[in-house]
């Protein structure tokens, strides 16, 4: 179970992300950075941010599911794009994936990422 905290004295940024989460207690699942690599390691959407945000959002959730999870138990993500213009397709498929309270989120702009052809990275921590 996650709470959304928004003080009155912030703006509110949902249903992009919330600015704090409070969770009951349980087991938190910290999940190391996915890229828009597919089950064989080939970079999906080369040149396309709306693909390999797809591409990253299908790998959390293949984590998540591990342990039976979803989306909705993400409570802090931090992505990390490799040039500002992303932000927009980046936030498009974003929004299709929260569909309850959103996350906490940091949105980092990275000079690059371990490979050349990653436009996108995500980490999380989800709360079981």
């Amino acid at each position: 179970m996650k709470e959304a905290i928004q003080p009155q004295s912030l703006s509110d940024p949902r249903p992009r992300y919330s600015q704090g989460i409070v969770t009951q207690p349980g087991k938190l699942l910290f999940i190391a950075g996915q890229t828009a690599s597919d089950k064989n390691g080939n970079v999906v959407g080369k040149g396309d941010i709306e693909a390999q945000a797809k591409q990253v959002f299908e790998n959390l959730q293949a984590v998540l599911k591990e342990v039976g999870g979803s989306l909705d138990n993400l409570v802090m993500t931090t992505t990390y794009i490799t040039d500002i213009k992303y932000r927009e397709g980046y936030n498009r498929v974003r929004n299709q994936n929260y569909k309850g309270t959103p996350p906490t989120s940091t949105l980092v702009v990275v000079k690059g990422l371990a490979n050349p052809d990653y436009l996108i990275e995500i980490a999380g921590v989800a709360a079981l």
